[in-house]
This record gives structure tokens, sequence and C-alpha cells, in this order.
């Protein structure tokens, strides 16, 4: 009966999907990247304008994009740190990304607070680099005349809503994106200012956090704009998660995430206990080595890609003659090792070609991505069909492996903006909650993504195998890992 937008502000770019508002069919869409100057060669930078998100949002939506648009929601890149003094102006550039800078500040916190366990039962979530409580601790240390005018803090999505309502005097976040602060908790509902103040010095104003499917507010030309919420969790919308459905996500690094029905403590680190779209929650466990394994992988090999690499692999066996490959070659978040090295086992004459090495570097990253969705089935969370996510997610080896070693459906969606078109369900939402046609508690049904659909089948129990070869070999080689 309309059309709603969804706006995706990610590091780098971008992206409007314009969609019908009953089946979430995109009718057109707009990208345009962030007119960050950053140098070729040189890492993203971790200070940027925010202007250059709004700059590059009126460029997407050049050419008569939004024409017709009813309802915005706005998705953008987690643990952006918009610090603002007591009129509303930006401090300083926002701390973007996982910011390096702020390690030490992380290991400071956890101390502060009293340790791991102290932190996981406060915000169900241990502070990291990337965390704005953490970069606040770096401010308060590093830039003290920058920390004491900080008077509001917003992250990305919090900052861009409030723009394009015209800088209104409330200030909104949504539980997706609260939950990655390090000073909201997702068991509760409520915020921690004792954190803000732990880190920054001083307490300080913070977003309203609104229901998911409540509106922000709405422009002075009539255009409603929703909650809005971080990248994952308009993505998991976007996808169109329920209980039952966990994601594997396969970057450089790894993720999985999961619905499920209550926070997740975990006094380990293994699990960050976030918040979802929905009113639901997000448990997610991150590994530090997924596609940097295949690729350090083919670069051994002297290949030129990770489709090459998959194509040497397939002419392998599941188990690859016996070959193990522990990937941990950035050390490992999942399990907790992160000063170890990566390990290949199963050497023999037979084993060493170059073939069953392919093999040995998809088994290990997906061995590895399994013993993270292990984490969350051991603290009782559904997994019966997985969502795999990212360019690998394409090749065939990964394909072929997938299914037998995560013991359950596998589902590779076609690539498309998942996370814009994420936040247009929402605004979907909030636009038909304000309408009286859609009710709060029920997000509107879009149709699902087009999508492969993997059966471990027959194979499930050769994949059973595989995983107990490669467990038994880390057992040896790091006993007690997932113990401790």
């Amino acid at each position: 009966m309309g059309i709603v937008a969804g706006l995706d502000s990610s590091p780098d770019f971008t992206r409007i999907v314009v969609c019908d508002t009953d089946t979430g069919a995109v009718l057109r869409q707009g990208y345009a990247p962030h007119p960050v100057d950053t140098p070729e060669g040189a890492a993203r930078p971790s200070d940027v304008d925010p202007q250059a998100w709004l700059l590059s949002l009126g460029e997407a939506a050049g050419g008569g994009l939004l024409e017709g648009v009813q309802a915005i929601g706005v998705s953008a890149q987690q643990n952006a740190l918009v610090p603002l003094d007591a009129q509303g102006n930006t401090v300083r550039p926002a701390m973007v990304g996982g910011d390096k800078r702020a390690q030490v500040a992380a290991a400071d916190l956890v101390d502060a607070l009293g340790g791991r366990e102290a932190w996981a039962q406060a915000v169900g979530t241990l502070p990291q680099a990337a965390h704005p409580v953490t970069k606040l601790r770096w401010l308060a240390r590093t830039e003290p005349e920058n920390a004491r005018r900080t008077a509001i803090l917003l992250q990305a999505h919090d900052w861009l809503v409030w723009q394009l309502l015209g800088r209104p005097v409330r200030r909104t976040t949504d539980r997706g994106g609260a939950s990655g602060t390090g000073y909201w908790s997702a068991a509760t509902g409520g915020y921690r200012p004792d954190l803000v103040e732990l880190a920054l010095g001083h307490q300080t104003m913070l977003p309203e956090v609104i229901g998911p499917s409540d509106a922000a507010g709405t422009t002075p030309e009539g255009l409603l704009i929703s909650a809005g919420t971080g990248e994952t969790m308009a993505a998991a919308f976007g996808l169109g998660l329920g209980f039952g459905d966990a994601v594997v996500s396969l970057g450089a690094s790894g993720s999985v995430m999961a619905v499920h029905p209550e926070a997740l403590a975990d006094t380990s680190g293994m699990i960050t206990s976030l918040a979802d779209a929905t009113g639901m929650h997000l448990p997610v466990v991150t590994t530090l080595n997924a596609v940097r394994a295949l690729r350090g992988t083919a670069e051994l090999l002297g290949l030129s890609d990770l489709e090459a690499l998959s194509d040497l692999a397939m002419k392998s066996t599941p188990g690859a003659h016996g070959l193990v490959m522990l990937p941990y070659l950035e050390g490992e978040r999942t399990p907790n090792l992160p000063h170890t090295a990566g390990t290949l086992a199963g050497l023999r004459r037979e084993s060493m070609r170059a073939e069953h090495l392919a093999r040995a570097s998809f088994e290990g990253m997906l061995c590895g991505l399994a013993d993270a969705l292990d984490v969350l089935r051991g603290r009782g969370v559904e997994v019966r069909r997985i969502f795999l996510l990212g360019q690998a997610a394409e090749l065939p080896a990964v394909q072929a492996a997938a299914p037998m070693l995560f013991g359950a459906q596998v589902v590779v969606p076609q690539p498309a903006d998942y996370a814009a078109i994420g936040a247009a369900r929402q605004a979907a939402w909030a636009l038909g909650v304000s309408q009286g046609t859609l009710d709060p508690r029920t997000p509107p049904v879009w149709q699902g993504a087009a999508a492969q659909v993997l059966e471990p089948g027959d194979e499930l129990a050769v994949g059973q195998a595989v995983r107990q070869q490669f467990v038994s070999v880390r057992e040896q080689t790091h006993p007690g890992a997932f113990r401790g």
C-alpha cells in the first residue's frame, strides 16, 4: 500500500533501498561512497567527520530516489562513537571501528570494574577496542579536554536519525545499537551510567532507547523516521531470522550469531550478548580467523585467488587424508588463545599434496566456526538452519563441506543489501503501527531472500568424523581450551 526506504551507512559507503511496504520487493536503490580521504594503501582512518556520512547519504538519495517514500529506517556501522558538547556540536571526529589505540583502555576497564565476570554480569560483554565505552576511556586518558567537553553520546545511526529529524531536543536509539555500547545491558534493558562515569570520568546525556516498532519522529515534511539500529541487527532483520536460525559470516575473521529469547551472560568472554531489532536477543561469537586462513593457504600454494584454492580443494576428499589445520593464524578468540599460532597436523607422505592442504584449510576454517556454533548450542541456543554470508560462501569447497560440518541445513542467500533491507522493513513496521495496520509486537512479513538450500544428507556421519578429527588435534595441542 506504499513505499518505504532503508539506508545503510557502512564504514565506506551508503546504500539506500526503496521497498514495497507489503512485500519488501526492492523497487529502486542508490549508492554513494563516503567522501573520506584515505591515502591508497593506508588503513581506514579511526577518526571520521560524521558530516561525511550525511554527504554520502545526500548523494545516494539523489535523482528523486526517495520520491513518494513514507518512512525511512536507518542502519549504520556499529561501535562508531560520536561525542557531542552540550550544544550538540561534535567535540572531535567520530571514533569508528576496532580502534587499536583503545586496546590498553579495554584492559584498564576490565580491571577497573573488578574483572571479566563483573563486566559479563553488568552488560553481557567484555570491553574490546571497538566498544564505545572503551573509546571513552581512551578519550579521558588521551584527550582530557575533549573528554571534559563531552556532554552527549551518540552512535552513528543515532546521529543520522537525529540529523534527519532536524536535530530535535529528543535523541533516541534502539536496543540493538545500545547493546553494543558497553554501557547498556541487554539483560535488564537499562543503561549503566556508572560505567560511562568509570570510563569518561563524568556522566553524560544518553539517547532514549525506544522500542523496535516505535518511530523516532516525523520530519516537518511528514516523513516518518523509525528507531534505526546497528548493521548486524539490521542484516539479521533483513534476512528474516527467527528462532532456530543462525548466521555464519565469513570475513577475514568470522562470526556466528543466532536469535534467542534471553540475554546470555558469559564470563569467558566468548559470547557477546547483543539485542536484536525485534525485541529478542542476538548472542554473537567471533573467531579471529576465517577467510584469512584461506588467503594464507592460497598464497603458500602460489594460487591467484580463492576460486583456484576451492577448485584444488575439491580434488581432495573429506578429512583431507588426515591433514588437519587449526587456523589460529592471528591467535584466536574462540577458543581464547590470543598468543597462539596455527597448527598443521597429520603430515604423512600420502597427505603432503597441495589438494589436501587446500581441503584442510577449508575444513579448518569451517570447524573453527562450528566450534563457535557449539558455544551457542552449549548455552541452549537452538540451531536448526544456518545462513552462510560473505563472498566465500559462494565457493564450491565451502558449500560442499559446510552442511556436513555444521550438522544442519545451510542457506546461502543471494548477495543483497540485507542491512538496508532490514532498515526498510523496520520503517514499514513503524509506519504500519503508526497507521494502526500492524501490531507493535509483530513485524511485517516480507518475502524471504532468494537462496540456495544445502542439506547435510547422507554425509552427516562423514562430517562428524571430520569434526572429531579436528577436535582431537585441538584438544591435543590446546588441552582444555574451551574449559578454561
